[in-house]
């Protein structure tokens, strides 16, 4: 064997041996992430901010945030996003948040008068967000136009990232 040919064959084994000790390790799960923000006051402000697929595999864009009002917490609200054109939503209509023990959560849409665009629904969601377990995931569901159910799975590290962006913002008011 030349050179090369040796060379080849020390990188086959390394990357086989690597593949297969990185199958074999129990990797912790991932950690929840927020995602900071400056408001144009130059406040640092969170949010969790998350891309879903729906059961017909459109992608919606998934952003939990809270409204402050003089530096004080005043309101959560859950922002759905769909692609223009793709989804439109009925406004007032409430979202339904179902947890894996099947509770039913409502909230109430805050877009009353049509001030978004058509393919973003906004959710109050200030009162629920205690009530939502720690464990498990949720499954968001509403009627968008044309009688279309939408329906999202939130897996439980996305329910994790919101219980930490509530905590955070506690801690810091």
């Amino acid at each position: 064997m030349n050179r090369y040919q040796i060379h080849r064959f020390i990188l086959l084994i390394g990357f086989s041996i690597f593949f297969c000790c990185s199958s074999v390790v129990d990797c912790p799960p991932a950690a929840a992430v927020l995602r900071q923000h400056y408001e144009n006051s130059g406040e640092l402000h969170y949010h969790a901010h998350s891309s879903l697929s729906d059961k017909q595999g459109m992608t919606w864009q998934v952003v939990l945030f809270p409204e402050y009002q003089s530096n004080v917490v005043k309101k959560y609200h859950l922002r759905l996003v769909g692609f223009p054109g793709m989804a439109e939503f009925i406004h007032p209509q409430p979202l339904e948040i179902i947890t894996a023990k099947g509770e039913v959560l409502n909230v109430a849409d805050i877009n009353t008068v049509s001030s978004f665009a058509p393919n973003v629904g906004e959710f109050d969601v200030t009162n629920i967000l205690p009530l939502l377990p720690e464990k498990g995931s949720l499954k968001l569901s509403t009627i968008l136009n044309g009688n279309h159910d939408l329906s999202l799975k939130i897996p439980e590290s996305i329910l994790m990232e919101w219980q930490l962006l509530a905590k955070t913002i506690q801690k810091s008011i």
